[in-house]
């Protein structure tokens, strides 16, 4: 129903002074914030930001080199590990994808030849380089070929742990050897790492941590033996079809069962923890060291996903102890980073986010589960960005004034008074990377109609360093004039919508609209940045071809407007949000430049879903609909999704049949194009085959187009994207002509 995000989440490590570089990072430079480099530790992956300690350095890969820059002056570059120094067995350079540096500077783990897992490249080649001694060598090199996972340096740094096969392995970087710490390990009997649907929906990928002691190593255990395969049938790659298993627990399956245990390095031993209830009913999409090597800190989530404990491990005596349980109506969010603890005063408090008092806040928890409010005001935060411990500080992103937006904010670690950092004169949305420090951050600053500025800025004063400035961006004569309206339904739902109206506007004119939607919990499309209004499958211009184009945006969309506007969505997926949608349409079809009986609408994946809802429930207003990748029935799609919004089966089943478009094809009169990728891991098939037949059943002419063995984005194979854009343009032109008449 969505796609994958990337990890943002900071990691620190510690990196001597000796060489004044250090930790993981993108790097903008002259491009600013191009994605080149993951975490130090490997830890999830996702792109993110090496900076050194003083907060003035970066690093990354460029051209084959890892080089170290100054993040204010980037013309200022040294070369720390050359590129003619990484030569493999093959005498090939490795070609370098990542990298890790060990506590000391002395080694760099280098990741090559990767490969994808489902999303991202996450098996490959793992080598160390001694910058002592020039020396290379390969990581677990008795191994497949790009079959390691998550390699990362032991605290110590005398080790390198990583899974293959399914099995977590430690190899002594003096002696050489090699350990297997777990043996059991097989297709569905997973050590180190997840299955499909923990990856997915939790962003779990790196199952494995380090103890700070460098003795042990904490991992899950996931049992995935009982899964049903989803088989995808590839009907082009061979004279014979085959078919191409995907584990996949489908609403009112069981999840897979989940443990977390210990390993020691010495005996390979795994000492299982003693974690509260049931190991199948329950999710633990969250575990670290709990900043030391005595115990483990986790999250825990009930099958429904409404109650949130968190759980200190002892290792020693294997006791646990809840010490902060939060239980909600609808659903309660996982913690937001796949890795790293936000921990304070030396590890007897850390900070945490919770909705529990209708808007977002950012609490401190000590470890007996004393809590803190430090946000009292009464708006969202949208997410943290750094805890400045030294300088007593937190900066988040919050739009207290405007759900489109995000700025940068500030507040005392005690608790207090918010401060906007973003200056008042920059409206739009912001992101920001902050050095470790709290020192510097790479500023980007967009809004709809004005293209990306990219900055260095001083920290907590904002005082522009380097890069652009503002007012400094070009101006693309091709950028839509996005115009942002609010819109009241005759529910009292006030949402907000942007527009972009055709170049030779005439106001005696009336146009046809095509209506942009999503609508699910996973994602927001009204937001004032750079492109929001963009749509790359017309193949040519929208606007100067005569289209109106608006997205309006209701309940259930994960914008900061508090808790009710966004959980009020539970149970309701394909009746709350389809209403407000519909009845704001109404609301805009009384505008007098609207022509009622041109009205389109399209959307991806959860969007797919809203289109054919709205083509089928409200036929009266959506006369075109082009529904690609959509789920069709509720109860065809993964458990830890639609359970955490929908509910659990049996009582709550009528819920995912009453509001799955499947419900109400027979109701369908306008003209309707069906787009999926029979290889879709996500949304699979089925979804669409299921639609076919009951449009079928009902004497309902569509239109379907079906992309073999392409996945949920629909990329994959030669002249795919072309096709599907020209696909999608003289459909909609056939069936909504553009043009004021």
């Amino acid at each position: 129903m969505k796609f994958s995000k990337l990890n943002n989440s900071q990691t620190n490590h510690n990196i001597s002074k000796s060489l004044s570089f250090g930790e993981g990072f993108r790097v903008r430079l002259f491009l600013f914030f191009f994605f080149l480099c993951s975490s130090s530790a490997f830890a999830q992956w996702g792109q993110e930001t090496y900076w050194s300690l003083d907060g003035n350095k970066i690093m990354a890969v460029e051209s084959g080199n890892i080089v170290e820059r100054n993040a204010i002056d980037p013309s200022k570059t040294s070369v720390i590990v050359a590129k003619e120094d990484l030569i493999g067995a093959d005498g090939k350079n490795l070609n370098v994808v990542r990298f890790a540096f060990a506590n000391g500077n002395q080694k760099v783990l280098l990741n090559s030849n990767t490969k994808k897992v489902w999303r991202y490249d996450t098996r490959g080649d793992f080598w160390v380089y001694n910058l002592k001694d020039h020396s290379l060598k390969q990581i677990g090199k008795d191994k497949p070929e790009s079959s390691l996972m998550f390699a990362k340096f032991s605290p110590d740094a005398t080790k390198v742990a990583y899974v293959s096969g399914h099995n977590i392995y430690v190899e002594d970087l003096n002696s050489g050897g090699t350990k297997a710490l777990t043996t059991d390990g097989t297709l569905r009997l997973i050590n180190g790492t997840f299955d499909w649907v923990y990856e997915e929906e939790f962003d779990c990928r790196d199952g494995f941590r380090w103890s700070p002691d460098s003795k042990s190593i904490a991992y899950w255990q996931i049992d995935a033996r009982k899964i049903k395969n989803y088989l995808m049938i590839n009907n082009t790659d061979s004279l014979y079809p085959f078919t191409v298993p995907v584990e996949y627990p489908v609403v009112g399956e069981d999840p897979s069962a989940c443990k977390v245990g210990v390993v020691a390095i010495a005996t390979a031993k795994t000492q299982w923890m003693n974690v509260p209830g049931d190991a199948v009913q329950h999710y633990i999409p969250r575990m670290e060291w709990a900043n030391s090597s005595k115990a483990l800190i986790i999250q825990q989530l009930n099958r429904r996903q409404n109650i949130s404990k968190i759980i200190m491990l002892n290792v020693a005596d294997n006791a646990s102890k809840t010490i902060y349980t939060e239980i909600e109506k609808a659903w309660v969010d996982v913690k937001a980073e796949a890795t790293g603890w936000n921990w304070i005063e030396k590890g007897n408090k850390f900070v945490w986010l919770s909705e529990k008092s209708g808007w977002r806040h950012i609490y401190t928890i000590d470890l007996n589960g004393k809590q803190t409010l430090l946000t009292p005001d009464n708006f969202d935060v949208i997410s943290l960005n750094l805890i400045d411990e030294k300088n007593g500080l937190i900066y988040f992103m919050a739009s207290p004034d405007n759900a489109t937006q995000s700025y940068l904010y500030k507040v005392s670690i005690a608790g207090g008074k918010a401060i906007r950092v973003t200056p008042s004169n920059e409206s739009g949305t912001h992101d920001y990377d902050i050095s470790p420090n709290g020192k510097l951050a790479f500023h980007n600053y967009s809004n709809a109609t004005m293209p990306t500025s990219q900055n260095v800025v001083a920290l907590p004063t904002h005082k522009w360093i380097s890069g652009d400035k503002l007012g400094q961006q070009t101006k693309n004569a091709n950028v839509p004039n996005v115009e942002f309206f609010k819109v009241k339904t005759q529910d009292g739902i006030e949402m907000d919508g942007w527009m972009v109206k055709p170049k030779n506007f005439d106001a005696t004119k009336k146009y046809p609209v095509v209506f942009y939607v999503y609508g699910e919990p996973a994602s927001q499309t009204v937001a004032d940045r750079f492109g929001i209004s963009f749509n790359r499958l017309y193949a040519g211009n929208m606007a100067d071809d005569g289209y109106i184009y608006i997205s309006v945006e209701g309940r259930g969309a994960p914008t900061p407007k508090g808790r009710e506007w966004r959980k009020s969505i539970y149970h309701r997926i394909g009746d709350i949000n389809i209403r407000d949608q519909a009845l704001a349409a109404k609301e805009i079809l009384k505008w007098d430049f609207v022509d009622a009986e041109r009205i389109a609408v399209w959307g991806w994946s959860g969007g797919g879903s809203s289109t054919l809802n709205l083509m089928m429930q409200y036929p009266e207003i959506y006369k075109t609909g082009i529904s690609i990748a959509a789920v069709d029935n509720q109860l065809n799609y993964d458990n830890v999704y639609q359970e955490r919004y929908m509910g659990l089966l049996p009582e709550d089943r009528h819920y995912f049949v009453d509001n799955s478009p499947l419900a109400h094809a027979k109701s369908l009169q306008g003209n309707l194009l069906l787009i999926h990728g029979t290889g879709d891991d996500n949304v699979h098939y089925n979804n669409a085959e299921q639609m076919i037949n009951e449009l079928i059943k009902h004497g309902k002419v569509f239109q379907m187009m079906s992309y073999p063995n392409r996945t949920h984005s629909i990329r994959e194979g030669a002249g795919t994207s072309r096709h599907l854009a020209l696909t999608y343009t003289k459909f909609l032109q056939e069936n909504c002509p553009p043009g004021g008449r």
